[in-house]
């Protein structure tokens, strides 16, 4: 089991490393476009660009998020309550996640499908927008690896230590 839970973490970080990628060249794209809008040289579909690249950033960034617990936490009830109860319901919570990221994943795929049926592109640049339909897809995936991942942990008595990080 350890294995496998080290396959997903590793999974988990080789995609943040695309979302940190996407997130460095929206940057450099956007300084680009602003140092050149004052030479009235803008980049053309700096907008289309910027706006595929932070569905990457977001998506791609998700499952190691989640591994290494990094998202906003307000446990002020579930504090109180002894590790069992906790036990319950992070158990209970991931279950529902699982679901509902798996719909998600689903869709996404499905989705992809039909705007490449549909030859759907951008407006300005033409790029098609399936491959990132595709990579969203993917990711909720992973992402409910990450949330099996921590029913594993829930049940070995892991999941109170704080999640490794990249």
């Amino acid at each position: 089991m350890a294995k496998i839970l080290k396959i997903v973490l590793r999974l988990s970080q080789w995609i943040n490393v695309v979302a940190q990628v996407a997130l460095a060249f929206m940057m450099c794209l956007t300084v680009a476009d602003v140092i050149l809008r004052s030479f009235r040289r803008p980049i053309i579909g700096t907008y289309e660009l910027v706006a595929f690249s932070g569905a990457v950033v977001i998506g791609f960034s998700l499952p190691l998020t989640s591994w290494v617990r990094g998202h906003v936490d307000v446990d002020i009830i579930t504090s109180k309550l002894s590790r069992k109860r906790r036990d319950v319901i992070n158990i209970a919570t991931r279950c529902l996640a699982m679901g509902i990221f798996f719909l998600i994943g689903w869709n996404l795929i499905k989705y992809a499908l039909d705007l490449r049926e549909a030859k759907e592109v951008s407006m300005t640049l033409q790029m098609p927008f399936y491959p990132v339909a595709y990579g969203l897809g993917i990711c909720v995936f992973v992402q409910c690896l990450v949330l099996l991942c921590d029913l594993v942990k829930i049940f070995k008595g892991t999941y109170e230590e704080r999640g490794e990080h990249a």
